[in-house]
């Protein structure tokens, strides 16, 4: 599984992105960048996430720097994988 490319469509069809999704790189910034990405929205990536990759995924384990890049995020999606 590409979880990069797995991430990006997730983000694409949550956020409603389009094509934006397609250049997000590591360094990509999103909390506070992407001006669709409000509390609200974090809450429905964070189902999206735990649906589309079958995990559940703990409150106390996300803040802001979850979010902080596209990079951050996929680290942290994988990590929860490997559990």
């Amino acid at each position: 599984m590409d979880t990069r490319h797995t991430l990006r469509e997730l983000l694409r069809q949550v956020l409603d992105l389009g094509a934006r999704a397609d250049t997000m790189a590591d360094d990509t910034p999103l909390l506070g960048a992407i001006p669709e990405l409000d509390s609200m929205a974090v809450i429905a990536v964070i189902t999206a996430l735990e649906e589309q990759f079958g995990v559940t995924l703990d409150d106390a384990d996300i803040d802001g720097s979850t979010f902080a890049t596209f990079g951050s995020l996929h680290q942290f999606v994988t990590e929860h994988l490997a559990d």
